[in-house]
Order: C-alpha cells, then structure tokens, then sequence
C-alpha cells in the first residue's frame, strides 16, 4: 500500500493540458516523462518546445517514448512530419536532454509489439501526473481520457517504477522527491494500491509465445470483477480482454452483477477498424450474459475501473491481450472516496452522454454485411489485434 497527501483527478482535457505545461514551466531540477507516442501536432510539439526550454534552464528533461508506439503513431503522420519529430527530438538531446526510445529485448517481442504503454509525469515539484493520454491532438481534442494528479510518498515509487519500462533514474532526484513528499503539509491519509508490470521482462526469446506468466495488473482486473456484487463499470479504448479477464467479465454479469462497459466505436479510429472487429468478435457472449456495452463515437481512451461504488482503478492498461502479454502498464488503485467519487460522476456522465450508443442484440444484427463479415473473417485473430 502507497500513501498520497492529494489525488486531483483531471477529466477535462484543456485542464490536463494546462497542468502538464505548468509543471514543466515551474521545475527548477528534474521532469521525467513517459509516453506511448508523440504525434508531430499542436501537443507534441508543444510538449518537446516546453521540455526544450526547461532543459535550457538547467532542469534534467528525461523523455521516454515507446518505439512500437511510435512506429504505429507515424502511420498517422506524413513523412515530412515525421522527420520534422524526429529533428526535434534530436535537438532535445543535443542540448542534454536524456530521450530513451524503449524497445523490449527479443526480436520476436519487438515484430509482435511488445513495448511500454506507461504515461508518468513527474517533476521536483512533488506531484506527478498519470493517466491514459498521448502527446497528440486526438488525446486532448477528440478522446475521452482520465489522469489524476498526486502528491506525497506515491510518487517516489512512480518515478522508481520508470526503471522497469526502460528509463534511467537518477537516485539524486528520487531523494530530492523524497524530502518534499515528507514537507508536504497535507497528510498522507489517501491509501491507494500502484500495480505495474513489463511482461517483456519475465519472457524469452519466444517473447509472448507459449508466455503463461503472471501479469500483476490482469490478476487484480481478475479479482476486482470477481468481487463485485452489484455493479462493474469499465472502460477501456476498446474491450477485447485476455480470456481469463473476458471470462471474469462474464461471470459477473451472469451471477447478476449490473456490468456496463463503455469504449470506442468503429469510427472512432480512421486508420484501421481491426481493433473494433476483436472487440465486436466477443459481442454475441457479451450480450448473451446481459452486459451492457455503449460505443463512444469520438472515442473513449480512459481505463476506469469502479467496482460496487466502492473500488476504483485507473491508469493506462487497456482491457485487451497485448496489454496483458506484450505492452507494461499501470494502474492505480483505491477504497477512497476521494478516488471514488470522481469516477461515480463520470459514469453517470458517460450514460447521459448522446455519443455513447448502446450496443443491442438488435443494432448488433443490423450491421452492414460488409462489416458483419469483416466481424467473422477477423474476429478469431483478436490476440493479434
């Protein structure tokens, strides 16, 4: 169990924006940063301008960034832009700045995406920022994603934990973070659990071939759903779950449990519809057990997680195979009704919400031909998507 002295969840995305650049325009000694993908847009050049001048200053900029995340976000880019990014990037380091482009060990994890799928922010300020967003216009224009930002010890074993996805840490800095949790005047009375895992690090060379070890983060899915009595809420980019995950799910909502998920719909990505077509794949077993799924048409990124009205989580791991046996992730974890409550008003939200569409039996049956077909060419590769 970790200690936070503040948890401030950050729902609205100019909010999350604006706390981003003013941590980074305040620090005086250290910023890390990790994430999936910088898009070469208003935000992650935005982000790579502020990291530049915070680095000018003399404050130590440590940027990590996920090389399959990369790769899969410059499908959305020109060739131009993405030369232009990888200028900018050059010129953070050359100025001193540490930029680590993390790429998991085997080949075969690398060919099959293996990666790290963290966001963390942190600076000498104390606080540190995690949550499910990219540097890209589509996270803070178009998507519904979800952070919080916490102060006090929590955020020393955030920053440790950057070691694990393929940062580098400098000690100094993790007991500079140390003193100022302890000055913090706030008491550090909001309990949360932090689970994190890199399953590129227990695997072989066969990468998540054959793979059966545990993953810490599926397991706590695993017993959260369990647990629940009355209700289990999700949400996730799109819902296509490890089958140990998906059984839980299913289970839940036929002992009685009220399970509603809420993720994207297929138009939500433009460059591919794979990743809707292994969510829609497990619809027919979804309906059937009477869960109750909502399309987001814009887009939903968050990954929550409230169990009862009495359990929350949040983080960056999506409910899908690759975060499970190719992708680290995070989660956070609290009883609290400081952690709670936020997420209570944002389900209620996401009911009201006109672009969240029910997923019926009926409007399932309804799809195109072209799509329904796709759905049954395709759906059986859902590991691979």
């Amino acid at each position: 169990m970790l200690q936070a002295s503040a948890l401030v969840p950050v729902w609205d995305r100019a909010a999350e924006w604006q706390r981003r650049l003013s941590m980074i325009e305040a620090a005086r000694s250290f910023v890390y940063l990790s994430t999936f993908y910088i898009e070469h847009d208003a935000y992650g050049t935005g982000m790579l301008a502020a990291l530049r001048r915070a680095q000018r200053r003399g404050v130590a900029v440590t940027l990590l960034v996920d090389a399959f995340g990369q790769r899969l976000g410059g499908i959305l880019m020109t060739a131009d832009h993405r030369s232009a990014l990888a200028r900018e990037l050059d010129g953070l380091r050359a100025e001193g700045g540490v930029v680590t482009v993390y790429a998991p060990p085997h080949q075969v994890q690398r060919l099959l995406g293996g990666g790290q799928h963290v966001k963390i922010q942190v600076s000498d300020g104390g606080e540190a920022i995690v949550g499910s967003s990219n540097l890209t216009k589509t996270s803070f224009e178009a998507w519904n994603e979800y952070a919080v930002a916490v102060r006090g010890p929590v955020t020393l074993a955030l920053l440790e934990s950057l070691r694990a996805f393929g940062a580098t840490v400098a000690p100094a800095h993790l007991t500079q973070l140390g003193v100022v949790a302890d000055r913090e005047p706030a008491p550090a009375d909001l309990v949360l659990d932090y689970w994190y895992c890199n399953p590129n690090i227990a695997q072989g060379w066969a990468g998540p071939f054959g793979w059966r070890g545990a993953n810490e983060i599926t397991d706590r899915m695993v017993e959260m759903v369990e647990s629940a009595r009355r209700s289990a809420l999700i949400t996730s980019f799109y819902f296509k779950p490890a089958r140990g995950l998906l059984e839980a799910v299913l289970r839940a909502s036929r002992r009685g449990v009220r399970v509603e998920v809420f993720h994207s719909h297929r138009e939500a990505l433009p460059a591919t519809d794979l990743a809707w077509i292994a969510a829609a794949a497990s619809y027919p077993a979804l309906i059937e057990a009477g869960v109750q799924i909502y399309e987001n048409l814009h887009g939903e990124h968050s990954k929550l997680v409230l169990i009862d009205d009495a359990w929350a989580a949040f983080g960056s791991y999506n409910f899908e195979d690759a975060a499970h046996d190719r992708l680290g992730e995070l989660m956070l974890a609290s009883r609290d009704p400081r952690a709670i409550a936020p997420l209570e008003t944002i389900f209620d939200g996401l009911r009201r919400h006109p672009d969240n569409l029910r997923v019926t039996r009926e409007s399932f049956g309804q799809l195109p031909a072209r799509v329904a077909a796709r759905v049954a060419r395709y759906g059986r590769f859902k590991w691979w998507m």
